[in-house]
């Protein structure tokens, strides 16, 4: 099941409400819906972070919650914060067992052959001198699977469901341009003659949609869905 209902409006220039982005919290893990924008950890470049919002998510424990893993600047959807250092090991045992599911909806440009599948390029790091994350599909890389099913089909566009298998950077972004349909709105991997088709254009169109996290044993999963930013719904209400 898809989500695309639509999330509050966020304003980078002002302060960020985290705690109306909360989606989910007990006492080991919180799970946020982060804006499209915002680096989930600081780094070189001159944007904004989580990073002075989250005492805001201490809820009287005395320590901060931090990241339990990466969602790239650009991608909006849900992320892991652990509340402790239990929390955080659980979480990243979790994460190097590939027990955690997740799944992204992108829109992207033309139609996947076939509509759905599996893509299994490994996936070589070019960031070596660079400034900036950059990666390619290569025989010499890591070994990289996303499964990509086709949900709809637009005019020129798509919208796709994508479940990484793998955890490589920008494994879905690559994946997607090596499948021939790079994602809108992508500045390193996409296809900007075809995004300049798209009037307004806003951001990169990749949503981490949902997550599925076994984090208590014998207990149900942990199932939790992000409502989608609103620069991907005017896109898709351009068709609707």
């Amino acid at each position: 099941m898809w989500n695309l209902g639509l999330i509050l409006p966020i304003n980078l220039n002002n302060s960020f409400d985290i705690e109306a982005s909360v989606l989910y919290k007990d006492a080991l893990i919180i799970i946020i819906n982060k804006p499209a924008g915002i680096a989930a950890h600081k780094g070189r470049g001159p944007y904004p972070c989580l990073d002075p919002y989250l005492h805001q998510l201490q809820y009287g424990l005395p320590t901060i919650p931090a990241l339990a893993h990466r969602l790239d600047r650009e991608t909006s959807g849900c992320l892991i914060l652990g509340r402790n250092r239990h929390g955080l090991r659980t979480m990243s045992n979790l994460f190097a067992t590939n027990q955690v599911e997740k799944t992204y909806l992108a829109l992207v440009h033309g139609t996947p052959f076939p509509l759905q599948g599996e893509i299994t390029a490994p996936l070589l790091n070019l960031t070596e001198h660079s400034y900036h994350w950059r990666m390619k599909c290569d025989p010499l890389g890591k070994e990289s699977r996303t499964s990509y099913e086709t949900l709809k089909i637009l005019n020129g566009y798509s919208l796709v469901q994508l479940k990484p298998h793998t955890g490589r950077t920008h494994q879905l972004r690559v994946h997607c341009a090596f499948l021939g349909c790079p994602i809108v709105g992508d500045t390193i991997y996409g296809n900007q003659e075809l995004d300049g088709m798209f009037e307004g254009l806003s951001g990169l169109h990749l949503h981490a949609s949902a997550l599925k996290v076994p984090l208590y044993y014998m207990q149900p999963n942990i199932q939790v869905q992000a409502p989608s930013p609103t620069h991907m719904l005017k896109l898709l209400h351009k068709s609707a």
